[in-house]
């Protein structure tokens, strides 16, 4: 009789163990942790280049190539943001140890003039955030021939930054609740229309404006279509983060060298830069 109830124990736990394995399962989905938890990519955001430093988010065209070059001779891949994307959404595998994501935000000229042809001399691919209020009417901006250049190089992919860059935080404080509301709406997706009109694209991440974001932001960009969103949180992007939620650096031209090594090592001190 005790071997009959013992082994009557046993099988009810062998059916009851692969149902608490799938709830755990579900519940690790549902809170954003991912199985791949080696997951560590740098995300390196860049706004401005030229000869020289002139202003503190320009990076020398000489430090951006050491940066592309110490990429290139320390084993590194620069892999396209959409596929770490992806693995975030498990619509594809996790990214290789020593995968790396270059994107740039605003529009900025010099990144056609400057950023364009050490992207093509070592052929990585670059994600650009835009607020395409500034292209072709701002005298800092690209234009919009300019961007289909770029897209034709088939290095560069073209994601969201709002419409005119607002700072929410701002705007939220001077604004009634349903004005705010309203003017966020209209940041979302009046830049996401115009983008996908004028070059193209399919619009479905974005960058923050200054890094600022809250839930209730998050949600006005989960409901206006955007997949994955970013920040100014100087840290690799790993496999516990939230897709609606991915870390940044900010790079300027002071890293470099060693400075620029403990970034993509990740073991320079954690740098947050969001306003």
């Amino acid at each position: 009789m005790r071997n009959m109830l013992l082994s009557l124990s046993v099988s009810m736990l062998l059916l009851v163990l692969p149902g608490l394995s799938q709830a755990k399962g579900d519940l690790k989905e549902q809170s954003g942790e991912h199985h791949s938890t080696g997951v560590r990519v740098p995300i390196l955001l860049y706004h401005r280049f030229g000869p020289v430093v002139a202003d503190g988010m320009t990076i020398t065209t000489p430090v951006f190539e050491s940066h592309l070059k110490y990429l290139r001779d320390n084993g590194y891949t620069v892999i396209p943001l959409r596929q770490l994307v992806n693995y975030y959404l498990r619509k594809g595998p996790p990214p290789a140890p020593k995968s790396v994501v270059i994107a740039a935000d605003d529009g900025h000229k010099s990144v056609y003039t400057y950023m364009l042809p050490l992207v093509k001399k070592y052929h990585v691919p670059v994600t650009l955030f835009l607020y395409p209020s500034a292209i072709s009417n701002a005298s800092y901006a690209m234009t919009w021939d300019q961007l289909r250049d770029l897209k034709k190089t088939g290095l560069f992919d073209f994601q969201g930054h709002t419409y005119w860059h607002p700072n929410f935080k701002k705007d939220k404080k001077k604004m009634s609740s349903a004005e705010f509301g309203k003017s966020v709406d209209m940041q979302l997706t009046k830049s996401k229309a115009k983008l996908e009109k004028e070059l193209g694209v399919r619009i479905d991440m974005l960058a923050w404006p200054f890094g600022i974001y809250d839930d209730w932001l998050l949600a006005r960009a989960k409901a206006a279509g955007y997949i994955a969103t970013f920040t100014i949180e100087g840290r690799h992007a790993t496999a516990s983060d939230n897709v609606m939620k991915l870390p940044r650096y900010l790079l300027i031209n002071a890293d470099k060298g060693k400075a620029f090594g403990r970034i993509v090592e990740g073991s320079a001190p954690h740098r947050d830069l969001a306003y």
